[in-house]
Protein backbone atom coordinates (compact mmCIF):
# COMPACT_ATOMS: atom_id res chain seq x y z
CA UNK A 1 0.00 0.00 0.00
CA UNK A 2 1.31 3.45 -0.84
CA UNK A 3 2.54 5.71 1.98
CA UNK A 4 -0.21 7.76 3.55
CA UNK A 5 -2.89 5.17 2.76
CA UNK A 6 -4.69 2.96 5.25
CA UNK A 7 -7.42 0.34 5.09
CA UNK A 8 -9.53 1.95 7.83
CA UNK A 9 -9.06 5.69 8.38
CA UNK A 10 -9.60 7.27 11.77
CA UNK A 11 -12.50 9.26 10.36
CA UNK A 12 -13.95 11.56 7.72
CA UNK A 13 -14.64 15.27 7.43
CA UNK A 14 -18.21 16.24 6.56
CA UNK A 15 -17.94 19.55 4.71
CA UNK A 16 -21.64 20.30 5.14
CA UNK A 17 -23.64 22.89 3.23
CA UNK A 18 -21.23 25.78 3.62
CA UNK A 19 -17.72 26.39 4.94
CA UNK A 20 -18.46 30.04 5.73
CA UNK A 21 -18.26 30.45 9.56
CA UNK A 22 -20.69 33.37 9.46
CA UNK A 23 -23.44 31.13 8.05
CA UNK A 24 -23.09 28.34 10.63
CA UNK A 25 -25.41 29.88 13.28
CA UNK A 26 -28.10 30.46 10.63
CA UNK A 27 -27.76 26.89 9.30
CA UNK A 28 -27.86 25.55 12.88
CA UNK A 29 -31.05 27.46 13.67
CA UNK A 30 -32.84 26.47 10.47
CA UNK A 31 -31.99 22.78 10.75
CA UNK A 32 -32.80 22.65 14.47
CA UNK A 33 -36.24 24.11 13.79
CA UNK A 34 -36.87 21.72 10.87
CA UNK A 35 -35.74 18.75 12.98
CA UNK A 36 -38.03 19.66 15.87
CA UNK A 37 -40.98 20.24 13.51
CA UNK A 38 -40.32 16.90 11.77
CA UNK A 39 -40.14 14.89 15.00
CA UNK A 40 -43.11 16.58 16.69
CA UNK A 41 -45.29 16.55 13.55
CA UNK A 42 -44.71 12.88 12.73
CA UNK A 43 -45.00 11.87 16.39
CA UNK A 44 -48.33 13.68 16.57
CA UNK A 45 -49.57 11.69 13.57
CA UNK A 46 -48.50 8.40 15.20
CA UNK A 47 -50.15 9.26 18.54
CA UNK A 48 -53.34 10.36 16.79
CA UNK A 49 -53.56 7.04 14.92
CA UNK A 50 -52.81 4.98 18.03
CA UNK A 51 -55.32 6.86 20.20
CA UNK A 52 -58.36 6.58 17.92
CA UNK A 53 -59.85 3.12 17.17
CA UNK A 54 -61.47 4.52 14.01
CA UNK A 55 -57.99 4.99 12.54
CA UNK A 56 -56.94 1.38 13.14
CA UNK A 57 -57.19 0.56 9.44
CA UNK A 58 -54.57 -0.59 6.91
CA UNK A 59 -54.16 2.90 5.41
CA UNK A 60 -53.39 4.49 8.78
CA UNK A 61 -51.29 1.52 9.88
CA UNK A 62 -48.96 2.20 6.95
CA UNK A 63 -49.11 5.95 7.64
CA UNK A 64 -48.05 5.42 11.26
CA UNK A 65 -45.12 3.31 10.08
CA UNK A 66 -44.18 5.96 7.51
CA UNK A 67 -44.22 8.67 10.18
CA UNK A 68 -41.99 6.62 12.49
CA UNK A 69 -39.57 5.95 9.65
CA UNK A 70 -39.48 9.67 8.80
CA UNK A 71 -38.53 10.45 12.40
CA UNK A 72 -35.71 7.89 12.26
CA UNK A 73 -34.68 9.03 8.77
CA UNK A 74 -34.17 12.63 9.88
CA UNK A 75 -32.60 11.58 13.18
CA UNK A 76 -29.93 9.67 11.28
CA UNK A 77 -28.39 12.75 9.68
CA UNK A 78 -29.49 16.05 11.26
CA UNK A 79 -28.38 15.58 14.92
CA UNK A 80 -24.79 14.83 13.92
CA UNK A 81 -24.78 17.89 11.68
CA UNK A 82 -26.08 20.06 14.54
CA UNK A 83 -23.45 18.69 16.94
CA UNK A 84 -20.67 19.37 14.42
CA UNK A 85 -21.82 22.97 13.95
CA UNK A 86 -22.13 23.52 17.69
CA UNK A 87 -18.69 22.07 18.43
CA UNK A 88 -17.16 23.71 15.34
CA UNK A 89 -15.96 20.32 14.17
CA UNK A 90 -16.61 18.53 10.90
CA UNK A 91 -15.26 15.17 12.00
CA UNK A 92 -17.10 11.85 12.08
CA UNK A 93 -15.40 8.60 13.01
CA UNK A 94 -14.98 5.75 10.54
CA UNK A 95 -17.36 3.54 12.54
CA UNK A 96 -19.78 6.44 12.96
CA UNK A 97 -19.75 7.14 9.22
CA UNK A 98 -20.44 3.51 8.27
CA UNK A 99 -23.17 3.30 10.91
CA UNK A 100 -24.81 6.51 9.70
CA UNK A 101 -24.62 5.31 6.11
CA UNK A 102 -26.22 1.98 7.07
CA UNK A 103 -29.20 3.52 8.85
CA UNK A 104 -29.61 6.15 6.14
CA UNK A 105 -29.92 3.38 3.53
CA UNK A 106 -32.36 1.43 5.71
CA UNK A 107 -34.74 4.33 6.25
CA UNK A 108 -34.62 5.79 2.73
CA UNK A 109 -35.51 2.35 1.33
CA UNK A 110 -38.22 1.90 3.96
CA UNK A 111 -39.75 5.22 2.93
CA UNK A 112 -39.86 4.07 -0.67
CA UNK A 113 -41.29 0.62 0.08
CA UNK A 114 -43.93 1.92 2.48
CA UNK A 115 -45.14 4.31 -0.21
CA UNK A 116 -45.56 1.28 -2.48
CA UNK A 117 -47.52 -0.56 0.23
CA UNK A 118 -49.76 2.47 0.65
CA UNK A 119 -50.29 2.65 -3.12
CA UNK A 120 -51.32 -1.03 -3.10
CA UNK A 121 -53.73 -0.32 -0.25
CA UNK A 122 -55.37 2.50 -2.23
CA UNK A 123 -55.46 0.27 -5.34
CA UNK A 124 -57.39 -2.44 -3.47
CA UNK A 125 -59.70 0.10 -1.80
CA UNK A 126 -60.73 1.74 -5.08
CA UNK A 127 -60.46 -1.09 -7.61
CA UNK A 128 -61.75 -3.91 -5.35
CA UNK A 129 -63.83 -2.16 -2.66
CA UNK A 130 -66.07 -5.16 -1.93
CA UNK A 131 -63.07 -7.38 -1.19
CA UNK A 132 -61.01 -4.73 0.62
CA UNK A 133 -61.44 -6.08 4.16
CA UNK A 134 -60.75 -9.61 2.98
CA UNK A 135 -57.61 -8.74 1.03
CA UNK A 136 -56.11 -6.08 3.33
CA UNK A 137 -56.36 -8.04 6.56
CA UNK A 138 -54.13 -7.29 9.54
CA UNK A 139 -51.79 -10.22 8.91
CA UNK A 140 -51.06 -9.09 5.35
CA UNK A 141 -50.35 -5.53 6.49
CA UNK A 142 -47.86 -6.73 9.08
CA UNK A 143 -46.25 -9.05 6.52
CA UNK A 144 -45.87 -6.20 4.02
CA UNK A 145 -44.12 -4.03 6.62
CA UNK A 146 -41.85 -6.93 7.62
CA UNK A 147 -40.92 -7.49 3.97
CA UNK A 148 -40.11 -3.78 3.65
CA UNK A 149 -37.86 -3.97 6.71
CA UNK A 150 -36.17 -7.17 5.56
CA UNK A 151 -35.30 -5.92 2.07
CA UNK A 152 -34.12 -2.54 3.40
CA UNK A 153 -31.88 -4.04 6.09
CA UNK A 154 -30.39 -6.65 3.75
CA UNK A 155 -29.63 -4.01 1.14
CA UNK A 156 -28.02 -1.72 3.72
CA UNK A 157 -25.95 -4.61 5.11
CA UNK A 158 -24.76 -5.56 1.62
CA UNK A 159 -23.70 -2.01 0.72
CA UNK A 160 -22.04 -1.46 4.12
CA UNK A 161 -20.13 -4.74 3.88
CA UNK A 162 -18.84 -3.81 0.42
CA UNK A 163 -17.71 -0.41 1.69
CA UNK A 164 -15.86 -2.12 4.55
CA UNK A 165 -13.78 -3.99 1.96
CA UNK A 166 -12.43 -0.74 0.50
CA UNK A 167 -9.15 0.92 1.39
CA UNK A 168 -9.26 4.61 2.23
CA UNK A 169 -6.71 7.39 2.24
CA UNK A 170 -6.10 9.73 5.16
CA UNK A 171 -7.69 13.17 5.52
CA UNK A 172 -10.89 12.20 3.74
CA UNK A 173 -13.39 14.93 2.94
CA UNK A 174 -17.02 14.23 2.06
CA UNK A 175 -18.84 17.16 0.40
CA UNK A 176 -22.07 16.40 2.24
CA UNK A 177 -23.59 16.93 5.69
CA UNK A 178 -23.89 13.15 6.17
CA UNK A 179 -22.13 9.99 5.02
CA UNK A 180 -23.85 9.34 1.69
CA UNK A 181 -23.02 5.99 0.08
CA UNK A 182 -21.83 7.29 -3.27
CA UNK A 183 -19.62 9.97 -1.71
CA UNK A 184 -18.04 7.48 0.71
CA UNK A 185 -17.33 4.96 -2.06
CA UNK A 186 -15.70 7.58 -4.27
CA UNK A 187 -13.46 8.64 -1.38
CA UNK A 188 -11.72 5.25 -1.44
CA UNK A 189 -8.22 4.70 -2.77
CA UNK A 190 -8.90 1.15 -3.94
CA UNK A 191 -10.86 0.01 -6.99
CA UNK A 192 -14.58 0.78 -6.62
CA UNK A 193 -15.87 -0.92 -9.79
CA UNK A 194 -17.88 -3.57 -7.91
CA UNK A 195 -19.31 -0.96 -5.55
CA UNK A 196 -20.34 1.30 -8.43
CA UNK A 197 -21.86 -1.66 -10.25
CA UNK A 198 -23.82 -2.72 -7.17
CA UNK A 199 -25.05 0.84 -6.57
CA UNK A 200 -26.25 1.01 -10.19
CA UNK A 201 -27.98 -2.40 -10.10
CA UNK A 202 -29.65 -1.74 -6.76
CA UNK A 203 -30.76 1.73 -7.92
CA UNK A 204 -32.50 0.17 -10.90
CA UNK A 205 -34.10 -2.66 -8.91
CA UNK A 206 -34.94 -0.98 -5.60
CA UNK A 207 -35.51 2.45 -7.14
CA UNK A 208 -37.25 1.59 -10.39
CA UNK A 209 -39.25 -1.29 -8.88
CA UNK A 210 -41.20 0.81 -6.36
CA UNK A 211 -41.78 3.56 -8.92
CA UNK A 212 -43.15 0.99 -11.39
CA UNK A 213 -45.40 -0.47 -8.68
CA UNK A 214 -46.80 2.94 -7.74
CA UNK A 215 -47.36 3.92 -11.38
CA UNK A 216 -49.14 0.61 -12.09
CA UNK A 217 -51.38 1.05 -9.04
CA UNK A 218 -52.35 4.58 -10.01
CA UNK A 219 -52.98 3.63 -13.63
CA UNK A 220 -55.51 1.10 -12.37
CA UNK A 221 -56.90 3.60 -9.86
CA UNK A 222 -57.38 6.29 -12.53
CA UNK A 223 -59.05 3.74 -14.81
CA UNK A 224 -61.46 2.76 -12.02
CA UNK A 225 -62.22 6.37 -11.10
CA UNK A 226 -63.01 7.21 -14.74
CA UNK A 227 -65.56 4.40 -14.74
CA UNK A 228 -67.49 6.02 -11.87
CA UNK A 229 -70.56 7.79 -13.26
CA UNK A 230 -71.13 10.54 -10.69
CA UNK A 231 -68.80 13.51 -10.23
CA UNK A 232 -69.19 13.27 -6.45
CA UNK A 233 -68.16 9.62 -6.52
CA UNK A 234 -65.09 10.46 -8.58
CA UNK A 235 -64.14 13.24 -6.16
CA UNK A 236 -64.52 11.00 -3.08
CA UNK A 237 -62.47 8.24 -4.69
CA UNK A 238 -59.68 10.60 -5.73
CA UNK A 239 -59.65 12.41 -2.37
CA UNK A 240 -58.65 9.17 -0.63
CA UNK A 241 -55.48 9.12 -2.76
CA UNK A 242 -54.66 12.83 -2.76
CA UNK A 243 -52.46 12.86 0.36
CA UNK A 244 -50.53 9.76 -0.67
CA UNK A 245 -50.06 11.03 -4.20
CA UNK A 246 -48.72 14.34 -2.85
CA UNK A 247 -46.19 12.57 -0.63
CA UNK A 248 -45.11 10.27 -3.48
CA UNK A 249 -44.60 13.25 -5.79
CA UNK A 250 -42.62 15.10 -3.13
CA UNK A 251 -40.40 12.13 -2.22
CA UNK A 252 -39.54 10.98 -5.74
CA UNK A 253 -39.54 14.49 -7.18
CA UNK A 254 -36.91 15.71 -4.71
CA UNK A 255 -34.90 12.50 -5.14
CA UNK A 256 -34.91 12.98 -8.91
CA UNK A 257 -33.92 16.60 -8.37
CA UNK A 258 -30.85 15.54 -6.38
CA UNK A 259 -29.86 13.06 -9.08
CA UNK A 260 -30.24 15.62 -11.87
CA UNK A 261 -28.39 18.32 -9.96
CA UNK A 262 -25.44 16.00 -9.34
CA UNK A 263 -25.40 14.86 -12.97
CA UNK A 264 -25.74 18.31 -14.54
CA UNK A 265 -23.93 20.75 -12.28
CA UNK A 266 -21.11 18.50 -11.05
CA UNK A 267 -21.05 20.83 -8.03
CA UNK A 268 -20.85 18.88 -4.74
CA UNK A 269 -22.17 21.81 -2.71
CA UNK A 270 -25.22 22.14 -4.95
CA UNK A 271 -25.87 18.42 -4.59
CA UNK A 272 -25.58 18.69 -0.81
CA UNK A 273 -28.10 21.53 -0.74
CA UNK A 274 -30.47 19.62 -3.06
CA UNK A 275 -30.23 16.51 -0.86
CA UNK A 276 -31.68 18.55 2.02
CA UNK A 277 -35.01 18.42 0.18
CA UNK A 278 -35.59 14.69 0.52
CA UNK A 279 -33.60 14.03 3.70
CA UNK A 280 -35.07 16.86 5.79
CA UNK A 281 -37.78 18.85 4.01
CA UNK A 282 -39.85 15.89 2.76
CA UNK A 283 -40.13 14.14 6.17
CA UNK A 284 -41.04 17.52 7.68
CA UNK A 285 -43.83 18.21 5.17
CA UNK A 286 -45.41 14.73 5.24
CA UNK A 287 -47.36 15.29 8.50
CA UNK A 288 -48.71 18.61 7.20
CA UNK A 289 -49.82 17.00 3.95
CA UNK A 290 -51.69 14.22 5.73
CA UNK A 291 -53.14 16.40 8.49
CA UNK A 292 -54.32 19.17 6.14
CA UNK A 293 -55.72 16.94 3.39
CA UNK A 294 -57.15 14.16 5.56
CA UNK A 295 -60.46 14.76 7.31
CA UNK A 296 -60.08 11.85 9.74
CA UNK A 297 -56.64 13.01 10.94
CA UNK A 298 -57.86 16.60 11.30
CA UNK A 299 -60.88 15.45 13.33
CA UNK A 300 -58.76 13.42 15.75
CA UNK A 301 -56.19 16.20 16.17
CA UNK A 302 -58.91 18.82 16.82
CA UNK A 303 -60.57 16.52 19.35
CA UNK A 304 -57.26 15.85 21.09
CA UNK A 305 -56.46 19.58 21.31
CA UNK A 306 -59.97 20.39 22.55
CA UNK A 307 -59.69 17.81 25.37
CA UNK A 308 -56.53 19.44 26.74
CA UNK A 309 -57.21 21.54 29.87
Amino acid sequence: MAPGNETQPSGFLLLGLSEDPALQPLIFGIFLCMFLVTVSGNLLIVLAILSDPHLHTPMYFFLANLSMVDICFTSTTVPKMLVNIQTQSRAISYVGCITQMFFYLVFVELDSFLLVAMAYDRFVAICHPLHYTVIMHAQLCVQLVLVCWTISVLHALLQSFMVLQLSFCTHLKIPQFFCELNQVVHSACSDTFLNDLMIYIVSVLLGGGPVAGILYSYCKIVSSIRAISSALGKYKAFSTCASHLSVVSLFYGTGLGVYLSSAITQNPQSTAIASVMYTVVTPMLNPFIYSLRNKDIKTVLKRSLAEKP
